[in-house]
């Protein structure tokens, strides 16, 4: 027989819930229960989804997302004051679940458990306030937050950064008054909203909140500070400091709008010592922090929302969303330099922070990411897909003004491509593009929205906003008209992400001088220099040969555009050829101006090896598929065909060596910047050297006895 549950009245026992522990979101964690006037925590023995329900909905969620055993959040303190819960689901507390009895377990805090409730608050919820309000760290549980613009002028600018703060509770609509407010509690609303800063302000006018807040400044969302006093209202309905709280936030860079330009057109960084790389969105991505002049990730021990939000906020964001470890955002490449960074929330940089220097040994399996906070810019507003299967593709259709009015129409796809999808993507928050169309004849799109409305379009990949990009503005070009020629996309919450192994391309570096009439395939596949359509069959072309090791460090497979029955049979090198040019390789003086060049004009795409525990899923013999999975590479060895620069008329010197993967952008990937691979290069006219080999495209500074030369 199940144990039994207490009847409500007299023998119910009142309780409080909380979610706490490392790592979390303000809407997941350990479950801990206050009774008796303790805090402690729920036995994982037959806990189970139905729990987790009861969990969520006690604390003012819609539902229960999943629920996690073994202390995922930390192990907890105090009692563990329910084991061996049987929920059905519908209970309206834990309490009313059958269970061993209140404070009956043979339980360890090893065993805590965790859910994970939606981001949905219920509707009209009110937060049942049982217990005294001194208890220590009281989650504030209210239905939504929000800042309201004083004037009704200003409510239309986006982002509001200056008004009321209003929490919603009971269905309606309350401001809080001001009596116990400082700017610890600005701090915080500010960063729920994707402001990284605020400033003092304030006004007048009430419907007040019964209660007052009390912030330590550092938490990520209202719903983590502590509740204050009760609010004591006059006769005439005004709060005893008279004045509701008004915050006034200042936005990151990026997001503040400019009396000349409006919104900065592109997303910049804010500091040159941390970036984000491999997120969908503006705002997220795995931490790489600069240090001795290389990039490198920040390991997740110990990682949480407090190091996290050090992070956003440096980069002029609001407080983090969520701390994210386990390389959920794709693995970086380079030297780990931080572990188990332990931040107080206040300091300017995540470089500021302390960490453990002597704790080495994290791999990039570990790599620590976040997700921000960002202004509420409207731009979502301002686009829609039609016509798709699903909500993640369809035909681009932009909100422009014409005339005077707004009005819904298509965009011009003459040049339309992946960077261009990429911001649509973006800016609907529906992830990386899978595909960029430049026919949408399948997708027939809203009735009236038919005609072009945008041409031109040119983006750089790093705009918020399609409207940011280039663009033809009032004046349309758009020969082939919109309809079934209008721009569309495909979105994917994943994308691959390409990255060449530096240290290979310098260990492997060699010359060879091989005689024309062993180049006859290269020569078909216009491997080498132009002048070598005019060298006699017994002479040779100088080579300088490499092999390159290709990474997929994204979160997945890399493909080629093109479909099967597209693929070129080349019969010399007795393989398919299923992209046209995978890779460039160019050698550049010290101005900048290149002095040879070699490609991969295409390829056969496969897994050559894995990390441990992956297997191999490409291999493009026998007509096999062709593609890299993630956490594998694909290695061109240094002498096979092709794996070349023809420098048989390069005069001895110093040069610079560059390898750009992808370089027309044909296949989607989360971050470009890594694409590119530049060396140092010299050569005597006798033998050939590579070093100072690293990716990205930052600066390359080279010092020579007369002068110094900077290439860009």
């Amino acid at each position: 027989a199940l144990p039994a549950a207490p009847a409500l009245g007299s023998t119910f026992w009142t309780i409080q819930l909380r979610l706490a522990g490392d790592k979390r979101k303000h809407n997941e964690g350990r479950v801990e229960v206050y009774y008796n006037g303790e805090w402690g925590t729920v036995c994982d023995d037959d806990f189970n989804i139905h729990a987790a329900q009861v969990v969520c909905r006690e604390l003012g969620y819609v539902e229960a997302v999943s629920w996690s055993s073994s202390s995922k959040y930390g192990k907890g303190t105090g009692p563990i004051w329910f084991d061996n819960l049987h929920c059905s689901g519908k209970e309206k507390t834990l309490a009313l679940c059958p269970s061993n009895g209140i404070g009956v377990s043979d339980c360890k805090h090893s065993e805590d458990a965790g859910v994970v409730c939606s981001d949905k608050r219920i509707p009209g919820f009110r937060f049942f306030n049982a217990l005294p309000n001194h208890v220590e760290n009281l989650d504030i549980q209210v239905e939504d937050v929000r800042i309201r613009a004083i004037l009704s002028a200003l409510r239309k600018r986006v982002p509001v950064t200056e008004g009321y703060v209003e929490v919603k509770d009971g269905g309606k609509w309350k401001q809080i008054c001001d009596s116990e407010w400082n700017e610890l509690n600005s701090r915080v609303i500010c960063g729920m909203f994707g402001f990284p800063g605020e400033k003092n302000y304030n006004a007048r006018k009430p419907t007040y909140w019964d209660y007052s807040v009390n912030c330590t400044g550092n938490e990520a969302h209202l719903s983590s500070c502590k509740l204050g006093q009760l609010t004591s209202l006059k006769s005439n309905s005004t709060c005893h400091g008279g004045l509701p709280v008004v915050v006034s936030c200042v936005p990151g860079r990026a997001f503040a709008p400019t009396a000349m330009t409006g919104f900065r057109k592109a997303f910049r960084q804010e500091q040159p010592l941390v970036r984000l790389r491999g997120g969908a969105i503006v705002g997220e991505g795995r931490v790489e922090v600069l240090k001795n002049g290389e990039w490198g990730t920040i390991c997740d021990d110990k990682w949480d929302l407090l190091s996290a939000t050090v992070v956003c906020r440096e980069l002029g964001f609001g407080t983090a969303k969520e701390a994210l470890s386990g390389g959920r955002l794709g693995q970086g490449m380079g030297p780990v330099h931080m572990n188990e960074v332990r931040c107080s929330g206040f300091e300017k940089s995540v470089t500021e922070c302390q960490f453990n220097k002597d704790a080495l040994g994290c791999s990039h399996e570990e790599d620590a990411a976040v997700r921000c906070n960002v202004p509420a810019m409207g731009f979502q507003e301002m686009l829609r897909l039609s016509g798709g299967r699903t909500p993640y593709e369809g035909r681009v259709e932009v909100l422009m003004e014409r005339n005077g009015s707004l009005v819904w129409g298509t965009v011009c796809s003459e040049g339309w491509g992946t960077m261009e999808a990429m911001v649509v993507c973006r800016q609907l928050g529906l992830g990386f593009a899978s595909n960029a169309f430049q026919e949408t004849w399948y997708w027939p799109g809203q009735v009236g929205a038919d005609v072009v409305v945008m041409s031109g379009v040119r983006c750089s990949g790093t705009e918020m906003s399609l409207s940011h990009c280039l663009h033809h503005g009032a004046h349309l070009n758009c020969p082939k008209g919109g309809g079934q020629h209008a721009a569309g996309v495909s979105c994917s919450e994943t994308a691959p992400d390409l990255v060449l192994n530096p240290q290979v391309v310098e260990q492997t570096t060699y010359m060879e001088d091989r005689p024309m009439f062993m180049l006859q395939c290269a020569s078909e596949e216009n491997c080498l220099a132009s002048a070598s359509s005019q060298t006699p069959a017994n002479s040779y072309r100088r080579l300088l040969r490499f092999s390159s090791q290709i990474h997929n460090n994204g979160q997945s497979d890399f493909r080629p555009k093109a479909d099967r029955h597209s693929w070129v049979w080349h019969d010399c090198h007795r393989h398919y050829h299923s992209m046209e040019v995978f890779t460039l390789y160019d050698l550049f003086n010290l101005n900048g101006t290149k002095v040879a060049e070699g490609h991969k004009a295409s390829f056969c795409l496969e897994d050559s090896e894995c990390d441990e525990g992956i297997e191999k899923r490409y291999e493009c013999a026998n007509f096999g598929e062709q593609g890299i999975t993630v956490g594998c590479w694909d290695t061109y060895r240094h002498d096979i065909d092709c794996q070349w620069i023809d420098i048989t008329d390069l005069k001895p010197g110093d040069y610079i060596f560059q390898i750009v993967i992808n370089p027309n952008y044909e296949v989607p990937e989360t971050d470009y910047s890594n694409n590119v691979m530049k060396c140092r290069c010299r050569y005597d006219g006798h033998r050939v050297w590579m070093y100072s080999c690293h990716n990205g495209k930052s600066t390359l500074c080279f010092t020579s006895r007369r002068n110094q030369v900077t290439h860009r």
